[in-house]
């Protein structure tokens, strides 16, 4: 198990070779990817997964990738997911036409994997610091990616694996509301089965050691009732 949970990303492309490369590339730096080959299913893909970056084709069956872009801005759960657009127009307009749209950044086709990731390391940090950052702070939690520590005023807390990625998880999302379905597919992975039950068995447990170590006993995982748990006060 990896100390530090890579993002989740959502690759929308219909040419399945350029898909398979870019999911090859990505899952061999750590990162949990998934991809579809239809606009349409970009789309709904995105509302389901609530991806951390999205890397979006231009050309697209059924919907463009222009008309993703704006379709998923316009949804209150996907309109501050980071978008990097990918398309072989490397015209100077269509890259301000699909920037002026919400695209957090353009790539042009043909591309090298290392300069994909460097963009997407660059929107990631721009947009979600906690991603470059190995401490993470929330209240008075702290969690040090690199000596794979919490502690909570000043307090150790000691956590099983599993309950170390639901909490990094949700440090890393404050005030975001994660689904189960989310954080099985952050924590577990999309290979395994695991149940809604599971999750709550480890969010439970995850919230007593917090609360043991809360000097006021305050409670920061809040559940929200048919739609699951988020980091708040």
């Amino acid at each position: 198990m990896s100390k530090a949970l890579k993002p989740t990303v959502l690759v929308v492309e219909d040419d399945k070779s350029i898909a398979t490369v870019i999911t090859y590339n990505l899952q061999k730096e750590g990162y949990n990817v998934s991809f579809v080959t239809d606009g349409e299913e970009g789309i709904e893909a995105a509302k389901a997964e609530k991806p951390d970056i999205i890397l979006l084709d231009w050309m697209l069956p059924s919907r463009s990738g222009i008309d993703v872009c704006m379709a998923l801005r316009g949804h209150q759960e996907t309109a501050n997911i980071p978008i990097i657009m990918i398309s072989a127009k490397d015209d100077d307009l269509d890259k301000v036409t699909g920037l002026e749209r919400g695209a957090d950044d353009y790539i042009t086709k043909p591309f090298a994997p290392v300069e994909l990731l460097a963009r997407m390391r660059a929107v990631l940090r721009r947009i979600r610091p906690a991603f470059a950052d190995k401490l993470l702070r929330f209240q008075d939690v702290e969690m040090d990616l690199s000596s794979y520590t919490v502690t909570r005023s000043s307090k150790d807390i000691k956590l099983a694996p599993i309950e170390f990625q639901i909490l990094q998880t949700l440090m890393e999302n404050p005030n975001r509301v994660l689904s189960r379905d989310t954080l099985i597919n952050r924590v577990w992975g999309v290979d395994l089965e695991v149940d809604a039950r599971t999750v709550d068995v480890h969010i439970t447990r995850l919230r007593k050691a917090l609360l043991g170590a809360s000097p006021d006993n305050i409670d920061v995982i809040k559940t929200v009732r048919l739609a699951g748990y988020k980091l708040s006060v």
